[in-house]
């Protein structure tokens, strides 16, 4: 004890106060109480129910005429008059360009003449088998009338032929009775030769009526093709539509069918939509499907069309058919679609991106974009609460975005709670306290188709 005061006396003044201060402060510090455990994080949770919704994919495509026709002439000559107004609309029928007819119509001219003289050789052979029918009923009158004359004398000639033998006439009584009957013979004959030259006049004036009438035939045709060609010289516009710039200006000279067009008319209402569609999507979509987690998709309905700037297009389309062949080089087939084009916003050659319903999802499972964090590899997870309340790591399958939600297509079960906010706060392990996530409206809303692009 004697040596411990000896240490102090050693001293200085200076180092025991600064001693007895160190020794005050670990005294208040034992006697302060330890400090409270950190506070329990908050997060916001969003709990998993499936929800029917409709998958809806968006396509890239073409908008392309519904008819289109090029406007070539069919006669030949020189254009004298356009009559249309370029980029107006045509009727059907409506004369395009005038060509000089003048040699179409000398031609038409010939072809009448032609005709009105086959139908005046058609009247002559009617006039020739007339006159052969009157000549065939005198005759045949006349043969009868030399008949009967002849009944009496030969009755007479046989009588005295047979008074003869037994002398009871003399020979010249007979001779003249013969010569009578001999004279009434030739006049039947020379009646039956008129008979017969009446009958082949009458068949010389019927093949001359059919030759007429083969003439007629002719000349009707031959009066059609000038007629045609004469029409011609008007070029009609075939189909109603818009038409384009004139190739042509009046002057210029056109052949029949040569190969520059004169113009094009394109109608644009309707309008046709081409889209390409993978045969791999096609596939899946079939998988789908037929694996039953998609219905009502077989038709893939059109329900709307995008536009270039962005903005939708107000007429809702229809589909058409699906191409019947692959193809080779891009592994697709052609969607054809086809839409009302009152107002002809849609123009030919115009990108677009239709909207194909492939079906409804009926146990669709949505969580909020926000939710869903990667690791370092690119895999997709959730953090969830589990009912003790500690947060466990979910790997999760995207399938799409759904609106401002991811479709998710496995990882996930119906009332799982995920949280939406917060995810920076806590890690797998840690304890949390949960509160609802006001995810606000819905993008499309559960029942309104959810596009994937």
């Amino acid at each position: 004890m004697l040596r411990t005061r000896m240490l102090f006396v050693g001293i200085s003044g200076q180092t025991a106060t600064i001693l007895m201060l160190v020794g005050i402060s670990l005294t208040g510090c034992r006697g302060k109480e330890a400090p409270p455990p950190p506070p329990v994080p908050e997060v916001a949770t969003v709990e998993v129910q499936p929800q029917r919704i409709v998958l809806t994919k968006e396509l890239p495509g073409r908008t392309s005429a519904y008819l289109v026709a090029q406007i070539r002439p069919q006669a030949t000559g020189i254009i004298q008059k356009r009559l249309f107004t370029e980029g107006a609309v045509v009727e059907a029928n409506d004369v395009l360009y005038q060509i000089d007819p003048k040699t179409y119509a000398a031609a038409y001219a010939n072809a009448e003449a032609a005709l009105a003289a086959s139908k005046a050789n058609h009247q002559t052979a009617l006039a020739s088998r007339d006159v052969a029918n009157a000549s065939l009923a005198a005759a045949k009158a006349a043969l009868s009338r030399a008949e009967a004359a002849a009944v009496p004398i030969r009755l007479r000639e046989e009588r005295f032929k047979e008074l003869l033998t037994s002398k009871a006439v003399s020979e010249q009584d007979y001779d003249e009775v013969a010569a009578a009957l001999k004279q009434a013979d030739a006049g039947i004959e020379s009646a039956v030769a008129a008979v017969q030259s009446a009958e082949a006049d009458i068949v010389r004036s019927q093949a001359g009526i059919q030759a007429a009438l083969a003439a007629i035939q002719t000349a009707e045709a031959a009066l059609e093709t000038a007629r045609i060609g004469l029409d011609y010289t008007q070029i009609r516009a075939p189909i109603g539509g818009r038409i384009g710039r004139s190739n042509v200006t009046t002057g210029a000279l056109v052949t029949a069918n040569q190969p520059l067009d004169l113009a094009t008319v394109q109608q644009l209402d309707p309008i046709y939509v081409d889209v390409p569609q993978a045969t791999a999507d096609w596939l899946r979509l079939q998988q789908r499907l037929s694996d039953g987690r998609l219905t009502n998709g077989a038709k893939q309905a059109i329900t709307g069309l995008i536009l270039e700037d962005g903005s939708r297009y107000s007429h809702a389309g229809e589909l058409k058919f699906r191409e019947v062949s692959v193809e080779p080089m891009t592994g697709s087939f052609v969607l054809r679609m086809v839409f009302p084009n009152p107002d002809g916003v849609l123009l030919p050659g115009m990108f677009v991106r239709a909207i194909v319903e492939e079906g409804v999802n009926e146990k669709a499972i949505l969580v909020p974009q926000e939710s869903v964090a990667r690791n370092t590899k690119g895999e997709p997870y959730v953090l969830i609460v589990a009912e003790d309340g500690k947060v466990q790591q979910r790997k999760i399958v995207i399938d799409r975005a759904v609106g401002n939600k991811w479709l998710i297509a496995s990882g996930l079960d119906p009332g799982d709670q995920v949280i939406a906010e917060g995810l920076q706060k806590v890690r797998p392990g840690a304890v949390v306290r949960t509160v609802k996530h006001n995810s606000g409206p819905q993008a499309r809303g559960a029942e309104a188709p959810a596009a994937a692009k």
